[in-house]
């Protein structure tokens, strides 16, 4: 489900600048309104209106998209699954996962060493951690 969330983000934010720069092209209307007083072809005072062209159709369906993209989005958000917790409660179980037994000691016997468990959420000695990575 979180994927189709991203594809959608995505897509709205890509029709969103679709639509700035294709309103951003248009030539509106009111800069014909000088023509309405005698200098132009145009009838009335807000200019001709003519049939629309290919940037105000592109627009209108660009537009319809980002509304359907919203819906979508509120769709998304609103039926998400419910987790128990929040970040920091999912953050704590990975901390608090098993923590690896750690490697006795150069001086000690291998079952004294053996007895000690690390405390939950101690750091793993360096040693430890190297002994793990050195193949033998």
């Amino acid at each position: 489900m979180e994927m189709w969330t991203d594809i959608v983000i995505a897509a709205h934010v890509l029709v969103a600048f679709a639509i700035i720069g294709l309103v951003l092209l248009q030539h509106g209307k009111g800069a014909d309104m000088g023509s309405g007083f005698g200098g132009g072809s145009s009838g009335s005072l807000f200019g001709a209106t003519g049939s629309a062209n290919f940037l105000s159709r592109a627009t209108a369906v660009l537009a319809t998209v980002f509304f359907l993209t919203s819906l979508g989005l509120a769709y998304l958000a609103t039926n998400k699954p419910k987790s128990s917790g929040g970040v920091l409660d999912a953050a704590q179980k990975e901390l608090s996962a098993p923590a690896v037994p750690a490697a006795p000691a150069a001086g000690k016997p291998a079952a004294e060493g053996a007895t000690e468990a690390p405390k939950a959420g101690a750091a793993v000695p360096a040693e430890a951690s190297k002994a793990k990575d050195v193949p033998q």
